[in-house]
């Protein structure tokens, strides 16, 4: 790709500027793309929030923006590159034997130039020419000498392709229309028709999924081919549900969840309390209930709470998994209730995942223990779980402000009792 050397400087004078500020105030001077420079300056902007490791190597060029978006993080790239290694390595592959990875679905390269590392031969296969140009450009600059850059339909490739070590797919979720899909069979490629000839090119396949996906019916459909699942998320937040086939059958997969430095994992099987994946939808139908009929009066001397002197909240990729009964078994803390997704222990735990507070007091939602509960408080972050009203609805009730080192949560016990707990956050891994 021909870029001039005054285009080149343009980019790196502005890179730190807002892009609408640049685009006003650009001269259009003849021998500066400026509509290029432009994009390549919000790529830029983007990939330092995203791809800093990438965003530090100078002469990168950056695609439009959909693509940017699309891309992996670098902690989920990253995360990746430490699997395929660790697969490998499980393979037990004889050292002089070289390895092989085929990346059908390229897109940007970010997750093909952080595993291909791993390999001695790495190819990637894009079918939009332009992405495969700036894999071109790329990849020396990142130093992937060894990379090959295909640019052809992901199907005709595998149809040619002879036996590697891995293949990797992170099928295309948005259709001709540009709107977003979810279902497997509705992504290109349909990797639920290509399995059986994807693990016959390779032991070990890789498959990058929405994370709005239900995992359990996903490993379903394969139909025993899915050995591991992970489903990782970063900043709290779910990004990727990854899946690895193998050529056996595998009755129970193992199931990690990673979210930053937090990595619980478990055999499917081990999860006996047959809860299921918790999606974003049906987790706010749960907390946002508009009426206040069903809130409880009765007293909190009706139970006992004394042993409740800590609570843990399970992080984004426990709650995707629905694993609370390996939380429970592994923990030794309780559920409030099946359908809180809160737990609580008399004892502090430091390695949780997920977040921690010290329980202050708790209350019904009796008018003279709220008032017990909330003195000397102004402000407070306040959370609900199963809970008959929204935060905005219960901030408005109690006659708080947002913010503060107060965390109340709201929600219903095992015997339908709504209860507000007050709490202070607890640093990851204190005791």
């Amino acid at each position: 790709m021909e870029i001039s050397e005054s285009t080149w400087a343009f980019i790196a004078k502005h890179r730190r500027e807002d892009v609408r500020d640049v685009a006003l105030h650009a001269k259009h001077d003849g021998d500066v793309d400026v509509p290029f420079a432009l994009e390549q300056i919000a790529g830029w902007q983007r990939a330092s929030l995203k791809l800093p490791d990438w965003a530090s190597h100078d002469g990168l060029i950056f695609p439009p923006q959909v693509p940017m978006e699309q891309c992996s993080s670098q902690f989920t790239a990253q995360y990746k590159a430490r699997l395929v290694q660790r697969l490998l390595a499980e393979e037990a592959v004889d050292d002089d034997s070289p390895t092989s990875l085929v990346d059908l679905t390229g897109g940007f390269g970010v997750d093909f130039s952080y595993m291909s590392r791993v390999f001695n031969r790495a190819i990637y296969v894009e079918q939009q020419s332009i992405l495969c140009d700036i894999a071109r450009h790329n990849f020396p600059i990142l130093g992937l000498d060894h990379a090959e850059v295909i640019n052809d339909d992901s199907t005709a490739v595998l149809d040619t392709l002879g036996r590697v070590s891995m293949i990797f797919l992170d099928p295309a979720r948005r259709d001709d229309h540009g709107s977003r899909t979810y279902a497997i069979a509705d992504c290109m490629p349909d990797v639920l028709t290509l399995k059986d000839m994807l693990l016959a090119k390779a032991p070990t396949v890789m498959v990058k999924l929405s994370p709005m996906l239900d995992w359990h019916k996903t490993v379903a459909d394969f139909a025993g081919a899915v050995h591991e699942v992970h489903i990782v998320s970063t900043g709290n937040e779910c990004k990727e549900l990854l899946l690895v086939l193998g050529r056996g059958r595998y009755a129970s997969p193992l199931v990690v969840c990673a979210n930053d430095e937090q990595v619980l994992s478990y055999k499917a099987g081990d999860n006996s309390d047959n809860h299921t994946t918790i999606s974003d939808s049906a987790l706010a139908a749960r907390n946002t209930c508009n009426t206040e009929d069903s809130l409880s009066e009765e007293s909190a001397n009706d139970f006992d709470s004394s042993h409740w002197k800590y609570l843990y909240e399970p992080n984004a990729s426990i709650m995707k998994a629905g694993c609370f009964d390996v939380l429970e078994q592994r923990f030794a803390v309780h559920h409030i209730s099946p359908n809180s997704h809160l737990f609580v222990a008399a004892e502090p735990i430091a390695d949780f995942p997920g977040r921690s507070f010290a329980i202050e007091s708790i209350a019904t939602m009796n008018k003279k223990e709220l008032k017990q509960l909330l003195a000397g408080l102004t402000h407070a972050n306040i959370a609900v779980r199963n809970f008959p009203l929204t935060v905005a609805q219960l901030r408005k009730k109690l006659k708080l402000k947002d913010g503060g080192s107060t965390y109340l949560f709201a929600t219903t016990d095992a015997q339908g009792r709504h209860l507000v707990l007050r709490t202070k956050k607890r640093k990851s891994g204190s005791l």
